[in-house]
């Protein structure tokens, strides 16, 4: 399989320092976008160390042996994270989340923790192909939240999982076809906060994936960017 990729990260109009990464292994069928946890100290370390171990994932051969080594590698950078906070006695927070992307013999596997989202577009309809784990996610999940009241809920920004954060890291995962044709987004919710689905998919449709990146970019910035905002666009050719 071929792909067409693009990327964009940008640290937006109110933060001083971007503390989202993102991983480009096009040659490998691998991509990811990682958020340092917002308000914690030095989220764009963890962030950074989450993309570079997947940057430097050993050469296996299947989509499945390549998404057990990369989970493997973010347990094990949950651990250093953990020990990092530590160390300075304070017990600090130093956390991100994660969404990656991994695509092969005609299938995808994507895994994440916390709320960065992987959607794909097939035939002019858009899918989540990953669930957020955050406290507004889970009040959806039990009734209790109306989906389209999510984004504007005051615990939006609250996080139920994320690299660094336990002890023990749980990585959920889906899986699915891909198929030439099909587009699939990463991105930290520094774009899906303040654009949402249908607005990700007119751009997607109307535009190459090179232009699509840059409009949604135009789109976060011209309505505040509160938020660093990193996207990663892929085409199955």
């Amino acid at each position: 399989m071929t792909f067409e990729c693009v990327s964009r990260t940008d640290v937006g109009l109110r933060r001083k320092v971007n503390e989202d990464s993102i991983l480009v292994r096009t040659e490998r069928g691998l991509w990811a976008v990682a958020d340092g946890m917002g308000g914690h100290e030095a989220g764009d370390v963890a962030s950074a160390m989450v993309t570079e171990a997947l940057h430097l994932l050993p050469i296996v051969y299947g989509l499945e042996p390549l998404v057990e080594a990369a989970i493997v590698e973010l347990r094990r950078i949950n651990s250093q994270l953990i020990e990092l906070g530590r160390s300075d006695g304070h017990g600090r927070t130093i956390g991100t989340t994660v969404v990656a992307l991994a695509i092969a013999d005609g299938h995808f596997h994507c895994f994440w923790a916390g709320d960065s989202r992987a959607y794909r577009v097939r035939d002019g309809q858009i899918r989540r192909i990953s669930r957020d784990h955050s406290m507004v996610q889970d009040l959806v999940d039990a009734g209790m939240l109306a989906a389209d009241e999510a984004e504007r809920h005051v615990d939006a920004n609250i996080i139920t999982r994320a690299v660094g954060v336990a002890e023990e890291l749980e990585v959920d995962s889906s899986t699915g076809d891909a198929q030439a044709g099909d587009l699939f987004l990463l991105a930290s919710d520094g774009l899906t906060r303040v654009v949402d689905d249908q607005e990700i998919l007119a751009q997607l449709a109307a535009n190459t994936p090179n232009d699509a990146a840059d409009v949604l970019i135009e789109m976060v910035m011209a309505r505040g960017a509160p938020d660093n905002v990193s996207i990663v666009i892929v085409k199955v050719i």
